[in-house]
């Protein structure tokens, strides 16, 4: 486990960012320590990597937290996507180091190639990586549904959402496919449908592997319901749905 502050170092993001992430439900601790202070371990770590990618993107932090959760996202995808960005950039960089060097060894004439400034590749690639996830029928709705949302109301769905885990918790130790369960399954599908974009069968099939998928999810989920709560939300969506 890291402190707020070894995170902060490893990262590069400043300990008062990453208690807005907490805040805004983008990136919450693993745990708490029963001093107060915030834990996280590796699942945390890549969370916050793939965080940092979409602000290079320049997502803003509230539609990068529905990408994040969204059914459909692919880690592998983002971070090959981390990875070409970063290229691009160490390119721009050693390009740039070649003609400082070239200055100070001759010193700037109108003949020297300046394009070394040039960003564009740079651009091109982001702005094409970006319209990948803007273009997902999902993000569109959650951005229209949720254009005139406050932080207190980003806190609200949140506590709402893990309300409905709160229960699927209370019934864990009993049979997944009972009409209990399946109905707070299609509660849970009808509740993301309301509030943030078209749940189908499908989606939310995706969503249960993913909150049963392990890391952020998963331990978010367990530590409001209890332990094995993601797992029993899992199965009984497979239930309610019929899909595997």
């Amino acid at each position: 486990m890291m402190t707020i502050h070894e995170l902060s170092e490893i990262s590069g993001v400043t300990a008062r960012a990453l208690r807005h992430y907490d805040a805004l439900g983008l990136l919450k601790p693993t745990a708490v320590s029963e001093a107060g202070y915030r834990l996280y371990d590796d699942a945390a770590l890549e969370r916050l990597q793939q965080i940092l990618l979409f602000r290079e993107l320049e997502f803003p932090l509230r539609e990068i937290k529905a990408i994040l959760e969204s059914p459909g996202f692919d880690k592998n995808r983002a971070l090959e996507q981390q990875i070409t960005l970063l290229e691009l950039k160490k390119e721009h960089i050693e390009n740039l180091i070649l003609l400082a060097k070239g200055i100070k060894l001759i010193g700037v004439n109108r003949k020297m190639d300046f394009t070394a400034f040039d960003t564009s590749k740079i651009d091109q690639y982001a702005k094409e990586a970006k319209a990948i996830y803007e273009n997902t029928p999902e993000y569109k709705e959650f951005l229209e549904k949720s254009k005139d949302w406050t932080p207190e109301r980003d806190k609200a769905m949140e506590a709402q959402i893990m309300g409905i885990f709160a229960r699927f918790g209370e019934l864990r130790g009993t049979n997944p496919e009972s009409p209990e369960a399946i109905a707070l399954a299609r509660e849970l599908q009808g509740f993301i449908t309301e509030n943030f974009y078209a749940c189908s069968d499908k989606t939310l099939m995706g969503l249960g592997k993913m909150y049963s998928g392990g890391g952020d999810f998963t331990e978010s989920i367990d530590n409001t319901g209890g332990p094995g709560t993601a797992e029993f939300a899992a199965k009984a969506i497979a239930a309610a749905t019929g899909l595997e």
